[in-house]
């Protein structure tokens, strides 16, 4: 690819705004051209606008140091200096909503990190190797807004990460019925342990909204579409309980299934291990080589071990073994601020323009 496409970040100096511009740094087709946030940092250098605020292991991109922070709110003004944007803006869900619609008005596509158009019936929720057809409700949703280029395309919860890949990877075997619990890192509040010493050495059993989404989502995930909507499966049920605890990065589930046709555990590895989608088939730039990675070891998968497989972009199994009460229960891994956040939803920006949904303006 010769030109590389002009890409803006919309709340730049959050802590996934901040994992956009450390992941987006040398990436081969999109380069970062503009950052855009609250009024608080607009009209600052992004380097003054994060001092003491920075999270990131890695240090600022020199490219992006001396970018002064456009507002958020002057969305013609950001539009016109980029191809599309990456948005993870920290607002009401109703403001979300308006701005993210007001971008794409403007023929600027959004693909968001932020829940507020998840549910918007024409807005695409997509992990890439499990759904990238939802991205044909691209062409109605454009019809709702009047545009030719511009929509809104999102990524789905941190949380689901951890199981809907490996519940993917069985669906010959129509898993019907999931009991889990999850086991999240702090950084997915946005926050790490100087921002919330609370946190050390406790465990909260609570995180608003999360268990709703934990349960909803992947069923828009496994929809199909119909009328222009995405229409969400019917199954598997879903019941979740998510729990807040000690960790920086990398949330944890545990997962009980029943299956119709009830496979062997040898069977489950195998789907596992051989499960690849549009991501790996096309090599894109943010794709993991192996989208799962199964664990033999009873002690795996560990975060501190396993988190940053890959990037931060595989996903981790283990402990696949038959169950008491249901048919098998398993532990998933996945990196909540990379695969789960802002890896996520680079990687459906990359699918975007292979499938030439992104081009340059």
């Amino acid at each position: 690819m010769t030109e590389k496409l002009r890409v803006g970040i919309l709340g730049a100096t959050g802590m996934v705004g901040q994992r956009f511009i450390s992941l987006l740094e040398d990436h081969p087709w999109f380069e970062v051209v503009t950052l855009a946030a609250s009024g608080r940092s607009a009209g600052q250098t992004y380097e003054k606008a994060v001092e003491g605020r920075w999270k990131m292991d890695t240090p600022i991109p020199e490219a992006v140091k001396k970018l002064v922070v456009m507002h958020v709110n002057e969305v013609e003004k950001v539009a016109e200096t980029v191809d599309f944007v990456f948005s993870a803006v920290d607002m009401s869900k109703d403001e979300i909503k308006a701005i993210e619609e007001a971008y794409a008005k403007t023929e600027t596509p959004v693909v968001s990190n932020n829940s507020a158009h998840r549910w918007t019936p024409d807005v695409p929720m997509v992990i890439p190797e499990i759904n990238p057809q939802h991205f044909e409700v691209i062409e109605h949703q454009k019809k709702r807004l009047g545009t030719t280029r511009g929509f809104i395309a999102v990524k789905p919860n941190c949380s689901i990460q951890s199981y809907v890949p490996a519940l993917e990877a069985w669906k010959e075997f129509e898993p019907y019925e999931c009991v889990i619990t999850t086991y999240q890192a702090i950084s997915g509040a946005g926050k790490d342990f100087k921002a919330w010493p609370e946190m050390i050495e406790n465990i909260i059993p609570y995180i608003g909204g999360e268990e709703e989404k934990s349960e909803q989502e992947p069923l828009k995930i496994w929809g199909h579409i119909e009328n222009g909507e995405i229409v969400k499966a019917a199954e598997p049920k879903i019941t979740c309980q998510c729990l807040r605890v000690p960790v920086l990065n990398g949330h944890t589930a545990a997962v009980f299934v029943k299956f119709r046709k009830k496979p062997t555990k040898e069977q489950l590895i195998e789907k596992l291990v051989s499960y690849h989608g549009f991501p790996q088939d096309e090599k894109l730039p943010m794709a993991p080589e192996q989208f799962i990675k199964y664990f033999t070891e009873d002690d795996r998968p560990q975060v501190k071990a396993d988190v940053d497989r890959d990037k931060g972009m595989g996903i981790s199994i283990g402990r696949v073994r038959e169950d008491s009460v249901y048919d098998y229960k398993f532990v998933g891994l996945s990196h909540n601020t990379v695969r789960g956040a802002a890896g996520g939803a680079v990687l459906c920006a990359e699918t975007l323009k292979a499938k030439g949904y992104i081009t340059k303006k």
